[in-house]
């Protein structure tokens, strides 16, 4: 049985992963928040999952101390075979291109990009450790039995049960998502082993913000619009190359298979006594 700890296993990504390493026989330990015994163990595999998304505007500290101070615990610390570190594409913003070894680009001025520096000195921290370590790049995650809270279409969602979408960015505008069963899955195969030290996770094709809207409110049955002046939000598409070349890329079709969980989602808010109204 395959001994792994999941760091940050509470939250989104965390708590699939950990669900489905256990579907096939891992150990799975999750250490508490503001534990330190769990480093009196061989940790195995460590799946560093701890972040922050949404907040981290206002959060600046914690931001930090999430992304880099408790993995400086770890890779100092802790007895680990091999960790895998979770960043983010948003690293990518202002860049080029979103090759993995691109050349990317920070203002530490900038209050957006403190997420960007605190993410990809964590990716640093880890690759120039010592340690068998390699970095997941994970594009916009959605689906899972609860989804996922800090994404932007969740809020599309609970802004559809209140009877009517506002899009406040342009229709167009266009997001590489990619399902949380293949991100768990790609992750899996990552701890395994791998050629290269950085990989994108996506699926390589964009979504735009109006298959979103107009899937939603389908199935929930309410009207959208548009904003006056809402702004075009462009992102470059996401390379995938890397990881399709290596791995078995997982094929879950995420606007299918999201429409299918909202719908669930839907029926059973609507047969809850305790529904919003």
């Amino acid at each position: 049985m395959t001994v792994c700890t999941v760091m940050g296993g509470g939250g989104y990504v965390g708590r699939n992963l950990v669900k489905h390493l256990a579907r096939h026989g891992w150990d799975c330990r999750v250490p508490g928040r503001g534990d330190k015994t769990y480093l009196k163990d061989d940790l195995g595999v460590v799946f560093y999952c701890v972040g922050l998304t949404a907040d981290f505007r206002t959060r600046p500290y914690e931001t930090v101390e999430a992304h880099v101070g408790l993995l400086t615990d770890v890779l100092r610390n802790g007895r680990f075979s091999r960790l895998i570190y979770l960043s983010s594409t948003r690293v990518y913003l202002g860049a080029a291109d979103t090759f993995e070894d691109q050349e990317l680009c920070v203002q530490p001025g900038k209050g957006d990009d403190l997420y960007k520096l605190s993410k990809l000195m964590g990716e640093s921290l880890a690759l120039q450790s010592g340690h068998p370590c390699a970095v997941a790049r994970l594009s916009n995650v959605v689906g899972g039995e609860n989804g996922n809270p800090d994404s932007f279409v969740y809020s599309l969602l609970d802004d559809a049960r209140r009877g009517r979408i506002v899009l406040r960015s342009d229709p167009r505008s266009a997001k590489d998502y990619i399902h949380v069963s293949d991100v768990v899955q790609l992750l899996h195969q990552l701890a395994l082993g791998s050629r290269h030290k950085i990989y994108n996770l996506a699926r390589g094709v964009q979504i735009t913000h109006q298959q979103w809207t107009e899937l939603l409110a389908s199935v929930v049955g309410c009207d959208w619009t548009v904003q006056e002046g809402a702004e075009f939000q462009p992102q470059l598409p996401i390379h995938v190359e890397r990881i399709t070349r290596e791995f078995q890329m997982p094929s879950c079709d995420v606007l299918q298979s999201c429409r299918e969980e909202f719908a669930s989602r839907t029926a059973s808010t609507a047969a809850s006594p305790d529904a919003d109204s």
